[in-house]
């Protein structure tokens, strides 16, 4: 059985997007693909994800060009990231030509027409959170349709057209775009300064949230990690609203919702016991760190209001077995596990670590860390030396661009030099291609080496484990 194939109503029957290679263009683009519409893309290089879309029917071209708009029979609606400046040929065409041109998170949006939307925000954890909520409502039996950050580690994709009428979004604030979906539900994780490169200041970037979840309808829900100040602030307001607020965390201060009452490492994964009004709950997840607990707690009260039944949504979050790139296990070699981490903000770097550090036991862990973004690199630099002081060895990279024009001075160094650890504990690599044999040449049999970044750090994994076999083979 499938869901209904009209296509969206402001997207029309042909569609192009510019950079369909990316997790969120990508992931529209599949769910279009599933609903009969016709879809063409452009991205600046091959990908897993740009051949995936091309054997379901997309056209994909490799670069940006203004003829690549001619690549299905009929003028399209062409969809853009922020992350598209307005010299792209192929948008500085459409514009030209009268297209019309939508941003990914309004074409988001009208997919989710006609959908109980369940959007899961949050600095930190909304990846994880929605792909939980995901997993969970598909053991439920419910077939949600979704668009989230990161590939689901059981069916590989991001996003699905499902025949149900549930719709779990994840919400991205980076650019404020989140504003453009109502949902029924929502899920704020944590609020904390991040993406001021666009938003400018602290203060502008908690506004954001509050105009989020001003989205919500009369008689929706907002579920809130109440351990975070700007999360438990967000609640108050909703509830003056007249909202419904379900509250939870390891404590939630006057409420029953979702209370984590123990966490205990458990080899790869955590038995967790919980609260929930009143009632004690016990689930053994898959996935490590006291923050995933709380993220399955955030995952588990969202599922209890779209009416899913509680012994099925706790089976479901015990199924979830990861998404891609949050705490991936690559593999083991010479004795050695390889895991790799999106983590990126340092918060979310010093979770990853603490579970690192409970999954490596007695042995140690040992980070190859790329800092993302200039602006991020250069604002937060002493905070991430923070973070990566948990670890015992530490390798920092230079930094990832990504849509940033380098800055001068900052540099991978200004990360290493906050790292509070012995000397010649914490090495800056500029080199890219020397980070494998160095993180293999510090690894010892138990360590834990782990590769953490937003950027291209993620291909490096695969390259430790080589580095670290031809060791062993030179052992012998």
């Amino acid at each position: 059985m499938t869901g209904p194939t009209t296509p969206a109503p402001l997207l029309g029957e042909r569609v192009h997007l510019i950079g369909i290679g990316g997790a969120g263009m990508g992931g529209i683009a599949r769910i279009l693909l599933a609903r009969g519409v016709a879809v063409s893309g452009s991205d600046a290089k091959d990908s897993r994800t740009v051949m995936a879309l091309r054997a379901l029917g997309a056209h994909v071209a490799v670069g940006h060009d203004a003829g690549h708009l001619d690549q299905l029979d009929g003028p399209p609606t062409v969809v853009v990231s922020t992350a598209i400046r307005e010299t792209n040929p192929e948008l500085a065409a459409a514009r030209e030509r009268g297209l019309l041109v939508v941003h990914r998170a309004d074409a988001l949006a009208d997919l989710t027409t006609g959908r109980r939307v369940a959007a899961v925000a949050g600095t930190h954890g909304k990846t994880s959170t929605s792909s939980m909520l995901t997993v969970a409502l598909q053991h439920c039996g419910f077939d949600p349709s979704f668009a989230i950050g990161g590939d689901l580690a059981a069916s590989g994709a991001g996003a699905h057209h499902g025949a149900g009428d549930v719709f779990v979004v994840e919400a991205d604030e980076s650019d404020g775009s989140f504003t453009a979906y109502t949902p029924g539900v929502a899920v704020v994780t944590n609020v904390e300064p991040d993406h001021l490169d666009h938003h400018g200041t602290e203060a502008a970037y908690r506004a954001v949230f509050h105009a989020f979840v001003g989205r919500i309808p009369a008689g929706g829900v907002l579920v809130a990690c109440v351990d975070d100040p700007g999360a438990a602030e967000l609640a108050d307001h909703a509830e003056q609203r007249g909202l419904t607020v379900r509250r939870y965390g390891r404590t939630a201060a006057g409420t029953d919702d979702a209370v984590l009452v123990d966490h205990r490492p458990d080899g790869a994964g955590a038995r967790v016991r919980a609260r929930h009004r009143g009632v004690e709950l016990a689930v053994r997840l898959a996935v490590p760190g006291e923050h995933m607990a709380l993220n399955a707690l955030g995952a588990f009260l969202a599922g209890v209001e779209l009416g899913a039944p509680v012994d099925a949504l706790l089976e479901g979050l015990a199924g979830f077995d990861g998404v891609r790139r949050r705490f991936e296990y690559k593999g083991r070699a010479a004795g050695v596990a390889v895991y790799d981490d999106y983590a990126h903000h340092p918060t979310e770097v010093a979770a990853t670590l603490r579970a690192a550090r409970a999954v490596a036991g007695t042995g140690r862990v040992v980070v190859g860390f790329q800092p993302h973004l200039y602006s991020r690199t250069r604002l937060f630099a002493a905070e991430f030396g923070a973070a990566l002081s948990l670890a015992d060895e530490v390798v920092v990279l230079d930094v990832y661009g990504a849509r940033e024009d380098p800055e001068p001075g900052v540099t991978g160094a200004l990360v290493a030099d906050a790292v509070d650890l012995p000397v010649g504990a914490v090495r800056h690599v500029p080199s890219w291609s020397e980070v494998p044999v160095v993180l293999a040449g510090i690894a010892r049999p138990g360590d834990l080496v782990l590769t953490m970044g937003a950027g291209d750090v993620t291909v490096l994994g695969p390259e430790v484990l080589r580095e670290l076999e031809v060791r062993e083979e030179g052992s012998r």
